[in-house]
């Protein structure tokens, strides 16, 4: 690398200068103490793991955006953590082995070989909740809850839309079908495409009932609102895809009781993440960002990948893209200025207690100019240092 390139970052990589940093610092700090309101717990997992840990149960779809490399200590293969969630859920498993209900929250960088879409960064700032013990409705409905007062408490402002799928509906048709696993994956993958002339052409060539084609030739076309619920009704009826669709009714019913402003829209053909989540998944959107603002979902069966069956529902956003959306314009911390007169100890004094109080005080440096934040100074006046205009 050439001298005058070295201070250029990766592609994708980005990093955060004065005042962005500290308007995400503040940020962090506010999404943090949500949840601590809500009663999840803070843990802060390695950014370095053996690589066979993150990429059990759910960390499976993330062997290709995980950087991986030789431990030159023990000769073991590590990686770089893609995603925060497989961590925690390996923490409830073998670190804390609560009984009950568990909930745990997070907020730090991953890193990312690609960038999940063109908006996105490859090192995004993480935060996100993980109730584990629990496998009623509340739970996710508590989760979807938390993930909308994330975005509110970041300063989105727009309509929200709630997207929900559920991926038993998905394997009560598979099941019956009786598909093997590549062709699961081309369904999924003609699926999440909304390929419909090569899901037609899939569908045929499959030997399964004339009913069952229908049904699985239905399953692109099922998304819009509630109304979608009712079609799909009639039109399945294996009991674990019932079963799917009335649990997305109640959910949305507590959801929309609670926010009413949020808007409710379903997606039976939605997948994402699908090797890993067993129930629920959802995500949020708005109208000005073309991807999801934060998503999530069930994923029980991650507990006996880590040798401890636990059922488990979270969510995770990415802090960064919330900041950008906010459009809450960063601006520098104004500061008080202090005569650089460090042998005055009534001065320090009076420097201490102004920092204690909250305020912002820079102390000058000779021959320097005045530091361009600084609005206020400190001036002796009848004995005592006084705050002035500068």
């Amino acid at each position: 690398m050439a001298l005058a390139d070295r201070w250029l970052l990766p592609e994708g990589i980005k990093e955060l200068l004065p005042p962005q940093a500290r308007q995400a610092e503040l940020m962090r700090r506010r999404i943090l103490d949500l949840y601590n309101s809500w009663g999840y717990e803070l843990v802060m997992p390695p950014l370095v793991e053996h690589l066979e840990s993150l990429l059990t149960g759910t960390g499976r779809d993330l062997d290709l955006i995980t950087f991986k490399l030789t431990d030159r200590q023990s000769g073991h293969a590590l990686g770089i953590r893609a995603d925060i969630t497989p961590q925690v859920a390996r923490i409830d498993a073998h670190r804390l082995r609560t009984e009950g209900a568990s909930r745990l929250c997070y907020c730090g960088s991953v890193i990312h070989t690609h960038a999940a879409h063109m908006l996105a960064s490859r090192n995004p700032l993480q935060a996100g909740a993980e109730l584990y013990g629990h496998a009623g409705i509340e739970s996710d409905a508590e989760i979807i809850a938390l993930m909308l007062e994330t975005l509110h408490a970041a300063g989105i402002s727009d309509v929200l839309t709630l997207d929900l799928g559920h991926v038993g509906l998905f394997r009560a048709l598979v099941r019956e079908a009786d598909l093997d696993q590549e062709q699961k994956d081309q369904f999924i993958d003609l699926l999440q495409r909304k390929a419909m002339p090569e899901i037609a052409v899939f569908i045929e060539s499959l030997p399964v009932s004339e009913a069952l084609r229908k049904q699985l030739s239905a399953l692109p076309s099922l998304h819009g609102t509630v109304d979608v619920l009712a079609k799909a009704r009639d039109c399945f009826s294996q009991p674990e895809a019932r079963q799917a669709i009335d649990y997305l009714a109640q959910l949305a019913a507590l959801i929309q009781q609670r926010y009413p402003a949020v808007r409710c829209y379903f997606d039976l053909a939605e997948l994402r993440g699908y090797h890993y989540h067993t129930g629920v998944v959802f995500a949020a959107y708005t109208p000005s960002f073309g991807q999801s603002l934060a998503k999530g979902g069930r994923y029980d069966e991650i507990g006996e990948d880590f040798g401890r069956a636990r059922p488990a529902t979270g969510f995770s956003t990415d802090l960064s893209t919330l900041i950008e959306l906010a459009g809450v314009p960063a601006e520098a911390e104004k500061a008080i200025l202090a005569p650089a007169e460090n042998a005055d100890p009534v001065l320090q004094d009076a420097i201490r207690t102004l920092r204690q109080q909250g305020y912002r005080v820079i102390q000058m440096l000779d021959g320097l100019p005045v530091p361009a934040s600084c609005d206020r100074r400190l001036e002796h006046q009848g004995g005592e240092w006084q705050i002035k205009p500068l």
